[in-house]
Order: C-alpha cells, then structure tokens, then sequence
C-alpha cells in the first residue's frame, strides 16, 4: 500500500492512502532497466531450479537404492556440507569463477547452483519411502537407472518435487551477494541484485516510495508462485519423513 502512496504520505503509516499512484512504479522503471534484469532472474532461476531437480534426485536415489561401498560416508558428507555457511566457500568459488573466466557470464549464476544438499536429501527420503517392488518390476521390464527415476519414481513423488522446486527457485530469486561479487555488467544483473544496488547506490534519490516498489516487483514473482504451489509444499513438509 505504501508503494501505491504519494511520497508526502508514506510517513504517516496510513493503510489507505489519500490517493492512490503508480508514479513510484513509473519511476523505478524509467531509472532501472527492470524488464532485462526480470528475465534474468527467471532465467537463471529456472536454469538453477530444472538442475537441482534433476541432479539432485539422481543423487538422492543412488543413496537410497543402489548399493556400492561408501555409500553412507558420502551421504554423511552431504550433510556436513549443510551445516557450512556459504561465506566459507564464497572466495574458492569466486577464485573458480576467475580462473575459468566466468565472471560476468551467466555460467557463474547457474553452474555453481545446479545441485543443493538439502534436495539431495529430500529426494533421498522421498525415494526410500516408495516400495522397493516398484524398482524391481521396472527393472525386470528392462528399465535403466534413469528411466526408473524420471519415468517411473518421479510421478509417485510430485509433493517433494514441487516443494525442492520451490525451494530452489526462491533460493535463487533471492540471492544477492554471489551476483554482487561475480556480475558488474548491467545487462547481466538479476533483480536482488540490481534493486539492491538502485536502493543504496543512489538512483532512488532518497525516495521511499520508489525502494517500497522495487521491493514489491521483486516479491512478487516468490507470492505468486507459493500460492499456486502451497497445496503441495505443506503436503510434502507433512509426509516427508526421516528414515535410516
């Protein structure tokens, strides 16, 4: 509400303003070239969200259904890994970025994202609560690895699939600080990145009204897609289950 508020009246805390305006809209969108870093961000997101999912689940159902020797170490590892804040491994990833002149590309956006530890394990859970028997008659039929996870477990486990989906995609809408360090060019900036940078770097000139509505178009997309998917998120958190 206060970004649809004339600047004069957003100090007074009001719910329903005098009037209501677009100009803090027209604003933002004459000063910031908002369509460019809106695409992408939902390019990057998708990128990121589509390989999470996919690699993410073929790890997840190795650990879970395919036997071969340090199985549980490496699944212990992936949990260690969850418990490091990102700020430790952000100056080997940025050195990684430099030495394969991936600064300023979207390869830095997306490769180092394509995979979470968290939707390993979400994948992981969601695959041992399936029954076995349906891996073995896919097997006898003459199904691969792959095929069996895509084809055959994916569509008994929809609730976790939307849920890391969501997860993944929010995780990387939202990110600032990796754009900020690996994107100066303009054109290659996301929208956290570049409302950030429109916010505190001076080209709001102080108005309040013009950050409340770069806030709100970079909220909206995250608002919009929880609440076509919140049926399924709730569901899965509910029934995913830890099982050893």
């Amino acid at each position: 509400m206060a970004s649809l508020s004339p600047e004069q009246e957003i100090n007074k805390l009001i719910l329903f303003p005098s009037e209501f305006t677009i100009e803090n809209y027209q604003v933002m969108i004459s000063k910031i070239p908002i369509g460019r870093a809106l695409f992408n961000s939902s390019f990057v997101a998708a990128i990121n969200t589509g390989f999470t999912l996919i690699f993410s689940s073929m790890v997840g159902y190795a650990l879970s259904r395919m036997e071969f020797k340090g199985r549980s170490l490496i699944f212990f590892i992936i949990i260690f890994t969850m418990t490091l804040p990102f700020l430790i491994t952000l100056i080997p990833n940025y050195i990684l970025m430099v030495k394969f002149q991936w600064v300023d590309t979207y390869l830095s956006l997306t490769v180092p994202f394509m995979i979470s530890a968290f939707a390993i394990l979400m994948f992981r859970q969601a695959f041992m609560g399936l029954p076995q028997a349906i891996i073995d008659a896919a097997r006898i039929d003459g199904c691969g690895e792959l095929r069996i996870i895509f084809t055959i477990l994916w569509p008994n486990i929809k609730s976790t699939i939307i849920m890391v989906g969501i997860l993944a995609f929010m995780a990387s809408w939202n990110e600032v600080l990796w754009p900020l360090i690996v994107i100066r060019e303009e054109q290659l900036m996301t929208m956290p990145q570049l409302v950030t940078l429109f916010a505190v770097g001076g080209r709001a000139e102080a108005q309040i009204g013009v950050k409340l509505a770069s806030a709100v178009f970079l909220a909206t997309p995250i608002i919009i897609t929880y609440l076509f998917f919140q049926k399924y998120f709730i569901q899965s958190m509910a029934t995913t289950g830890i099982k050893d």
